[in-house]
């Protein structure tokens, strides 16, 4: 279920580091001035102040038990995928003794691993100049898990499974081929996505 981001209140946020203090004072307006920059994030304060319209989805909740001396206790892993759906998304995993503060830790650490996201259409059925799709072929490869993603015309929509559908929408890709291989850990599925559309703006197009 896709649900809103709730965000701090600027005012009332001391920021610990430099670029929280220029997010704060207004020096930086842009979340990808800071991704630019190549500084990590360690505030998600941050996010919430340069993208305050984020929505987030769990990928997976799970369980893991163990055994203490006074008996068994559960305890919570989540996978949260945020984004803007306009160039910005994040992944994140939070783990707890309790499933509320999972998820909340869960979206904390995905602010802090956002990227943006290099749009485009590359499809050589389309060839228009709307940023619906990417611009060429990329693929990223977590774990035992590789996933490629091509660019695909207008209106065909998000040719995926449901992990790499859901990244892909956050980052507000619409259209695209999409296929893959190896394991399906939901983790290393949607890491694999993050890396693969990170590429975008690493690696250039033939001809440029």
């Amino acid at each position: 279920m896709v649900e809103k981001v709730r965000v701090v209140d600027k005012e009332s946020w001391g920021p610990r580091t430099r670029i929280g203090l220029k997010v704060k004072n207004g020096e930086i307006t842009q979340l990808d001035e800071v991704i630019e920059s190549g500084k990590p994030i360690l505030e998600p304060e941050i996010v919430d102040i340069l993208l305050p319209d984020l929505e987030s989805e769990t990928l997976k909740i799970g369980t893991t038990q163990r055994v203490t001396d006074s008996g068994k206790r559960t305890k919570f892993r989540v996978v949260t995928v945020i984004g803007d759906r306009k160039g910005h998304v994040g992944l994140g995993v939070g783990k707890s003794d309790e499933l509320k503060p999972a998820l909340d830790y869960a979206v904390k650490d995905a602010k802090k691993h956002m990227i943006s996201v290099n749009s485009g259409c590359g499809s050589w059925e389309c060839k228009c100049s709307v940023k619906h799709s990417i611009a060429f072929k990329t693929i990223c490869k977590e774990g035992s898990t590789i996933v490629t993603l091509q660019p695909a015309p207008r209106g065909l929509g998000l040719a995926a499974n449901d992990v790499v559908k859901k990244v892909l929408g956050m980052a507000g890709i619409k259209d695209i081929w999409s296929s893959s291989h190896g394991g399906k850990n939901v983790y290393n599925m949607a890491s694999a996505t993050i890396k693969a559309l990170d590429n975008m703006s690493l690696i250039k197009p033939r001809g440029e």
